[in-house]
């Protein structure tokens, strides 16, 4: 081989060699992505929010008057039953005390009852001796009737004078007894408070609070002894096998929710969601400020647990939970991940794997939910899409599964 042809195969050979190298470095490399399949199952459409628990009844105990509740020994969670079970134990007040004024008006008041006792028992004793003469008088009567000295007339007057002082001092005797009561009712405005009269006293007429129901203590508002007024709630007691689930729904999704739909307890700490019922919506709303500070209509939806929870966990009231009321449910429709989905234009697209490229089809979706999305028209079942479609993928991109 000449010397020309051997160099113009070694600058050919170097040609391809370069070529093949840019060749290697340009070429478009798949994008690593995830892939999902277009399936057939069921859908369920929900309206989810958060709830919490509540117990269905509660009741609370309050004090029937003003007065002393002694230390409350029951904690919340503690069992109680109806008609049985003392939940607080309730005295009336001790006295208060008194300022100088208060006590010279009282020690004053004390004087004057014992004066007005002192007279009433002297007048006693002077109708108990003219009641004795009155008596003296009629037994003489009688004697001097029978001997015939004294008419019958006299002695029916004797008789009726010795009944008059009979009559008079037992009204004498009242007297005195009241102006004692009186007395007594002086000197109680002088009991210091902590005395042993003033306990006696304090504690001589206790009332035992029962509980109303067989349930537990959900809250107890006082622990230690104390003074209360009239109607100062004590303990709040419930059942807490009868649960239910509220959760405020904005107005707009409320109008959607009816009372008996099917609906769905979820994240309550269990291993399965709960089955429940809507019981009802209430007809009244209120405002609510989000925590992005924009204020929304709000309404009160209240779910009935039809399926009991798991006896190892129990729910109490105020727990957290999730809320999901089924809206529409389907057992068999063609379902694409939500995921997959993204807009271009006004129609909803997903990327469809064609033997490692990505093509952008169009499709219809019905009914979704968080995870899935009907298909209404669309790639067929089995066909795979891609979830979550990273910035580098469009049509007719190389793409592998990640």
């Amino acid at each position: 081989m000449s010397t020309a042809r051997r160099r113009i195969a070694f600058w050919g050979s170097i040609g391809l060699v370069m070529t093949a190298a840019v060749f290697a470095v340009t070429r478009p490399r798949p994008v690593p992505v995830d892939f999902a399949e277009v399936t057939h199952g069921p859908l369920v459409e929900t309206l989810d929010h958060e709830g919490r628990t509540r117990v269905r009844e509660r009741y609370v105990v309050s004090a029937p008057l003003a007065g002393r509740v002694l230390r409350i020994e029951l904690r919340p969670g503690d069992r109680v039953a109806a008609n049985q079970t003392v939940v607080a134990t309730f005295a009336p007040a001790a006295s208060s005390l008194l300022d100088a004024r208060a006590r010279a008006e009282a020690q004053s008041r004390v004087r004057t009852a014992r004066a007005v006792l002192e007279q009433a028992k002297a007048q006693r004793e002077q109708v108990r001796v003219q009641s004795q003469h009155a008596v003296d008088e009629r037994d003489r009567a009688r004697s001097l009737e029978k001997i015939g000295l004294l008419t019958a007339e006299a002695r029916q007057t004797a008789e009726a004078e010795s009944n008059a002082m009979q009559r008079a001092l037992e009204g004498a005797e009242a007297a005195v007894q009241a102006a004692a009561h009186e007395l007594e009712g002086a000197e109680a405005m002088l009991v210091e408070p902590g005395s042993r009269a003033g306990v006696a006293a304090s504690t001589g007429a206790t009332l035992s609070l029962r509980s109303p129901i067989d349930g537990v203590v959900l809250e107890r508002h006082r622990e230690s002894e104390a003074v209360v007024m009239l109607g100062e709630p004590l303990v709040t007691v419930g059942d807490t096998s009868a649960i239910e689930v509220i959760a405020d729904y904005l107005s707009s999704d409320a109008v959607k929710i009816k009372p008996g739909m099917r609906a769905i307890v979820d994240q309550w700490g269990g291993g399965q969601p709960l089955e429940a019922v809507v019981e009802r919506v209430e007809p009244a709303g209120f405002l609510k400020v989000s925590a992005l500070g924009v204020e929304e209509q709000r309404v009160w939806v209240v779910l009935r647990l039809t399926q009991p929870a798991d006896t190892s966990t129990t729910l109490g009231d105020g727990y957290r939970v999730e809320s999901r009321v089924v809206i529409w449910e389907g057992k068999d429709v063609v379902r694409v991940p939500v995921s997959a989905l993204f807009r271009q234009g006004a129609r909803w697209t997903v990327f469809v794997d064609e033997a490692g490229v990505a093509r952008a089809r169009a499709l219809t979706i019905g009914h979704r939910n968080g995870t899935f999305a009907e298909v209404l028209s669309g790639p067929a079942p089995g066909a795979r899409v891609i979830t979550y479609p990273p910035e580098g993928v469009g049509d007719g991109t190389l793409v592998r599964a990640r």
